[in-house]
């Protein structure tokens, strides 16, 4: 494992991200907190503020009970940590039903936080949610693919883009949300030839997750790529470390030494 310093030392902007497309992938992670958000910033171009943090930071079955205002308080969080990383705020289910709501939720996410865009679920259904918060300044990420927001409604995670016909209902997507002005389109749980359907059709930039290689960049869930989410793990995550090891390990010596009384030493002692 290399240390290095940060490669990132300018804030990073959607412009700069747009110039990344078909020059050089795009990084991106999840963060919830300030303490996380600084250890990434410098490092990933962007951090995406996602309502998986109702799984993995307040150990819900699903993303559907996340609100507004706990996505608000968690972005404040991460903004407080990263100075150069693009935020993008995930919109949480029942926050944009209508282009009115969408746009009254996403300016209060402009307003109290640094967030550079939010990220909306939908196919071509969301364009006029989409073009409402465009054509008032509000950047947009769309998400395409697999829809976690939509997982009761379509009976669990279900990968897309296996024929040619979905194929051409995702491409049909991107085009109708580009055309709606969406500044980034995520595409998730998708076959790699969907995925680079899309990112071949659309001149904004694509980030994929589970969706191959293909794609203008990549995202993944810290808790996950780091191990530490252990109710399960998707085929598409690759762990980087076995953090929920390494913290029982620690702990499980912090507790040895406490009950031995080797912990506080001399060192350790005023």
């Amino acid at each position: 494992m290399s240390i290095h310093t940060p490669k990132i030392e300018k804030k990073v902007t959607l412009n700069t991200i747009a110039k990344m497309k078909g020059v050089e992938p795009i990084t991106m992670v999840t963060a919830y907190d300030a303490l996380f958000a600084k250890l990434f910033d410098g490092e990933v171009e962007m951090i995406l503020v996602g309502d998986s943090l109702n799984m993995s930071f307040y150990g819900k079955e699903d993303t559907l009970s996340a609100t507004m205002d706990q996505m608000i308080y968690h972005t404040q969080a991460v903004g407080n940590g990263a100075q150069k990383a693009c935020i993008v705020f995930d919109m949480p289910f029942g926050s944009y039903l209508t282009p009115e709501q969408a746009l009254e939720n996403a300016a209060r996410v402009y307003r109290e936080t640094s967030a550079q865009a939010v990220k909306v679920e939908g196919g071509r259904e969301k364009a006029a949610i989409v073009k409402a918060l465009a054509d008032n300044g509000i950047a947009v990420v769309a998400h395409i693919g697999l829809m976690p927001q939509h997982v009761r409604s379509e009976g669990g995670y279900k990968v897309r883009g296996k024929d040619a016909e979905d194929i051409e209902r995702l491409l049909e997507d991107a085009l109708a949300l580009e055309a709606a002005g969406a500044a980034i389109i995520l595409v998730e749980g998708v076959k790699a030839e969907a995925a680079k359907a899309v990112t071949d059709a659309v001149k904004v930039p694509t980030i994929g997750i589970g969706a191959g290689s293909v794609t203008d960049g990549q995202v993944l869930v810290w808790s996950d790529m780091f191990g530490f989410f252990e109710a399960f793990k998707p085929k598409f995550v690759k762990q980087y470390c076995n953090g929920a090891k390494e913290v029982r390990e620690g702990l499980a010596q912090y507790i040895d030494e406490v009950k031995s009384r080797a912990f506080p030493d001399e060192e350790h002692s005023y």
